[in-house]
């Protein structure tokens, strides 16, 4: 709802792996809630009684009418404080991380971790084994102040209680699979560079795209549990799950209760979510506690459409898709620039080649270049997706709900309450890193999308 799994914990490490950028789910660059997913945070039974909205507390539509996105005076500049801190770590994230690297070349780092591994063995399947994670986690450990700054401001706004010594734990799990991953990658990669000098962007995106799929389909399995807690929707929460059936039912596309879970984030978060993840079996909708606590019934159903929303148009398929096809060209943006880079410094960082293991660290700075620049076209792809989701979503609910527009309406007043959410972000910002639309005009286009009225056909759901 205020995330998806696509830009989840898996993908972030998947995306730190295939793209050999250092980060764990947490966060690639920290930004509040509203925006793209941030590191997994959560709540104390008190501190969930104490937010703006709780699920006894929440309004009716029969009480009032949620017209616009409102805050109070004192909760407005909490959020305006904490969305913009986000923004400026973002940026000051990525050119931390393009310096970390540069200074790791200059400096003549990566020289000495190429040697140091060189040293361990002639076989190079162990020199990539020392070598990846010498530089992996030497990133990782330059970055670790900007991550514990954005967690120490998470804490002060109330949006995590998780505490210190359980966040250090997920940061080095997140370092500990990346790396795993890394080392993989890598030793295709170079593999590959050995086998063809010329085309190996073309011959390693064959694997990369099968490794893509293959941590897509197994990281609601194997990788999310690792940092929280899942259970069966139906263990705790049989009533919403017959809801839900009859909401899917209402959709034509019937899912089962055991694809249907529930994620403990009350141990770690104050925010409320829901998402879509897999693919194939592993295929499924999660829904966090602190949603089902903090909203009402017809509320959490409405988030759940939403979610259904990415579940029946596909959009894990697409991203995948999307993903892999993208991945050719920034293939070929690294072959190109590497030996750009090469021909004018490689003896200034004391390169042989692009074999050289060192010159990781100058395919790394080239990709952190890269992702930052696309950055509007990821942003605007996933809010593309989102507004396709909204629409599902009140669609669905439709004829369900009692008055499903208003209900759709404050649920994402109670979303942005306690996301603290931007009121009025800048269009720069939207337009650069904003992975769903602005939070206040969702809540407006809950109210305004009626076709219905208009004897209009649903776009969706007929």
């Amino acid at each position: 709802m205020g995330r998806r799994v696509s830009c989840n914990r898996f993908a972030q490490i998947l995306c730190a792996s295939l793209c050999f950028a250092i980060a764990s789910r947490g966060s690639a660059g920290p930004l509040p809630s509203a925006l793209a997913e941030k590191p997994t945070a959560q709540s104390s039974p008190q501190q969930a009684g104490s937010t703006p909205s709780s699920r006894a507390e929440s309004k009716t539509p029969e009480q009032t009418r949620t017209e616009q996105y409102t805050l109070s005076h004192e909760r407005q500049a909490k959020a305006v404080a904490y969305s913009r801190a986000g923004y400026t770590l973002y940026f000051v994230s990525y050119f931390l991380g393009g310096l970390f690297l540069f200074l790791i070349l200059r400096l003549g780092w990566a020289a000495k971790f190429r040697d140091v591994a060189e040293s361990a063995s002639d076989k190079k399947w162990i020199q990539g084994l020392v070598f990846v994670p010498l530089l992996f986690l030497t990133l990782g450990v330059l970055k670790l102040p900007v991550r514990i700054y954005w967690h120490a401001l998470s804490l002060h706004y109330e949006q995590s209680i998780q505490g210190w010594g359980s966040w250090l734990w997920d940061w080095t799990k997140g370092e500990f699979l990346s790396t795993a991953f890394g080392i993989v990658l890598v030793l295709i990669l170079f593999a590959v560079m050995r086998r063809s000098p010329r085309r190996w962007w073309l011959y390693f995106w064959f694997p990369a795209v099968l490794i893509l799929f293959g941590v897509i389909v197994i990281a609601p399995l194997v990788i999310d549990p690792l940092f929280d807690k899942f259970e069966p929707l139906s263990k705790e929460h049989p009533d919403l799950v017959a809801s839900i059936e009859k909401l899917t039912k209402h959709a034509g596309v019937p899912i089962s209760p055991d694809r249907m879970f529930l994620m403990v984030a009350s141990r770690k978060t104050n925010a409320i979510n829901a998402y879509v993840t897999g693919l194939g079996a592993s295929k499924r909708v999660v829904i966090w506690d602190t949603t089902i606590q903090k909203t009402s019934n017809d509320e959490s159903l409405f988030i759940v459409g939403h979610e259904l929303g990415h579940y029946v148009l596909g959009h894990v398929w697409q991203g995948f898709l999307l993903g892999a096809a993208g991945l050719l060209p920034a293939l070929y943006f690294l072959f190109l620039g590497l030996h750009w880079a090469l021909d004018r410094w490689a003896g200034d960082w004391k390169l042989y080649g692009q074999e050289d293991w060192a010159s990781l660290a100058a395919l790394l700075l080239l990709l952190q270049v890269l992702l930052f620049v696309s950055s509007p076209v990821i942003s605007g792809c996933s809010r593309t997706q989102e507004q396709a989701a909204d629409v599902y979503g009140l669609e669905v609910i439709h004829g369900l709900v009692p008055n499903s527009a208003e209900v759709a309406a404050h649920a994402f007043q109670v979303l942005g309450e306690l996301d603290l959410s931007d009121p009025n972000p800048p269009p720069f910002i939207t337009f650069w890193l904003y992975s769903h639309p602005p939070l206040a005009d969702r809540l407006v286009f809950a109210h305004s999308y009626d076709p219905w009225s208009k004897g209009e056909s649903p776009k969706y759901v007929k």
